[in-house]
């Protein structure tokens, strides 16, 4: 691997999250969120409500909503990572918050339920439901500036979920962001194949993670599972990809753009050096902190195109 400095020195102190050993990992994944600086919400409303969910499964999300708007306000939805098989809203409380000031933007956290408990479709159908209610429920929300922000298994979701809403007709979402997302089953790229012993995620991982997934699907694996299997991303919304030097999923994520723009979608690609999957755990190191200044000017641009 070729490591930032700053992350390399950082290695020894991050938490074991390989999901070899899946309730382990989601302790440590709790305590890693939990562990997390929230910033000072000051008067920012964070509320947790169930929204209704397909089959009368009610979807916990947590809305974060800036004080006094002076007009609607666009709304991001938040999907978080963990494989499809562990995370929570925990998780994106920090960066909800922050992304709620700083955007501004209504943003709502999905904590969609988790494989191998509830495999495909539960973890996309959670998120649907959540968008729908963004769009026709949600208080203060410009329903044509609806942004959908996923990292990982939750870029992969995000991604579906854009071809989804597209088959089905809406609701519109005006752009996607898809943070080393998780889009192919088949993991038969030359970083899916190399990646085999790397932090906080590898090789054995995305099988596991996979299997967990697609353990209720019979025939084949359908699009809306794993969107780089789809035969057309044409009218998909516009798109920002961005992927790690050192992470199994990279190829896939650098090819999932590729595909977008034969498609005919706008999309703006970053392949971050030296980083790792998820590396931005290591909040401190420059890299870190390049990727999240860009992450919000990317959405701001997005989401306030006349600002």
């Amino acid at each position: 691997m070729h490591l930032d400095p700053e992350l390399a020195a950082a290695l020894p102190e991050l938490p074991d999250l390989h999901i070899h050993d899946l309730a382990g990992a989601r302790v440590r994944m709790g305590e890693l969120a939990a562990s997390a600086a929230l910033p000072s919400a000051g008067e920012v409303s964070v509320v947790d409500q169930a929204v209704p969910g397909a089959d009368g499964v009610p979807v916990a999300v947590r809305v974060c909503r800036p004080p006094e708007p002076a007009g609607p306000l666009p709304a991001l939805l938040l999907l978080h990572g963990g494989g499809f098989v562990m995370g929570g809203l925990e998780m994106t409380t920090a960066q909800a918050v922050g992304l709620c000031t700083e955007l501004p933007a209504v943003v709502v956290a999905v904590g969609y339920r988790l494989a191998p408990e509830h495999p495909y479709p539960a973890a996309l159908q959670d998120a649907e439901a959540a968008l729908r209610w963004v769009a026709s429920e949600a208080e203060g929300v410009d329903t044509a500036r609806i942004g959908v922000y996923g990292m990982s298994a939750g870029g992969g979701l995000a991604a579906a979920l854009t071809l989804l809403m597209r088959d089905r007709g809406g609701p519109q979402v005006c752009f996607q962001l898809l943070d080393a997302p998780e889009v192919d089953d088949r993991l038969d790229t030359p970083s899916a194949r190399t990646f085999d012993d790397t932090p906080l995620w590898n090789r054995a991982d995305a099988v596991l993670s996979w299997q967990h997934y697609l353990s209720g699907c019979e025939g084949p694996v359908p699009a809306y599972a794993a969107p780089a299997r789809a035969d057309d991303l044409s009218d998909l919304p516009p798109a920002y990809v961005s992927v790690y030097e050192n992470d199994p999923l990279r190829d896939e994520g650098l090819a999932y753009a590729a595909s977008l723009l034969r498609a005919g979608v706008s999309v703006e690609l970053h392949l971050f050096p030296g980083t790792f999957h998820r590396s931005a755990v290591v909040a401190g190191a420059a890299v870190s902190r390049r990727q999240s200044a860009e992450t919000l000017g990317v959405l701001r641009r997005a989401l306030h195109p006349a600002g």
